[in-house]
């Protein structure tokens, strides 16, 4: 099992409930825990110079903002930075957060290891994903392997991603066909623009533009 385990989580209860099930219920000893995604990387910091690095990181992705300023306010954020430093670090996210495509996309974006959703199961859930992370499993969450909640993930691909880009930074849908053509990128008529990003709007019901590109940040998407 893991030796040495860094937690991020402002909830104490949730910390709390964290803490235990690492020592109590997987035998963990070595924890170190953080409040704030800063203090987490600081920490993880010293633990790599030091050449005693972590091995896994677990941490929540939302963490509520106070009087102290941060340079990093979510779990990517931290995620991001500590697998700049430690590509191999492996990690786990416990949040509340439920909807199948933000979960997918910490997994396709992020390569996280593991995901559990907070709730009635969260303790058995926890122990399970530990082991099998530490297994070398990716281990996905019930609420997207899930037959019902799979139905419901919308499959992006780059284009789609792309698209996505030259939306929030405030292009027309013409304005994207030229800026394709001008670059030599395929497929780009005015058809299959107009016909993709009606797609988009319908995938995430969206109202306009403005609401569409409110709503794949808020997925984490781009």
């Amino acid at each position: 099992m893991f030796d040495k385990v860094l937690v991020a989580e402002d909830y104490e209860i949730a910390n709390q409930g964290i803490l235990k099930v690492l020592t109590d219920d997987v035998g963990i000893q070595c924890i170190e825990e953080a409040k704030y995604c800063d203090e987490a990387f600081l920490k993880f910091k010293k633990a790599h110079q030091d050449e005693n690095a972590f091995e896994l990181l677990i941490t929540d992705l939302s963490f509520k903002p106070d009087h102290k300023v941060q340079t990093r306010t979510s779990g990517i954020d931290l995620i991001k930075d500590v697998r700049a430093i430690q590509p191999d670090i492996k990690v786990i996210v416990y949040s509340q957060e439920s909807r199948p495509d933000k979960i997918n996309m910490l997994f396709e974006k992020l390569n996280i290891n593991g995901y559990v959703c907070k709730g009635q199961q969260a303790i058995r859930e926890l122990v399970q994903c530990l082991q099998g992370v530490y297994e070398g499993e990716t281990v996905l969450p019930p609420e997207v392997t899930d037959r019902a909640n799979r139905d419901n993930v919308i499959d992006l691909d780059d284009f789609d991603i792309l698209l996505l880009d030259e939306l929030a930074m405030g292009l027309t849908k013409r304005e994207i066909v030229v800026k394709l053509k001008k670059n030599k990128i395929k497929p780009n008529s005015e058809s299959t623009i107009d016909k993709r990003v009606a797609k988009l709007f319908d995938d995430f019901k969206a109202k306009n533009t403005t609401h569409l590109v409110a709503i794949v940040k808020d997925l984490g998407l781009i």
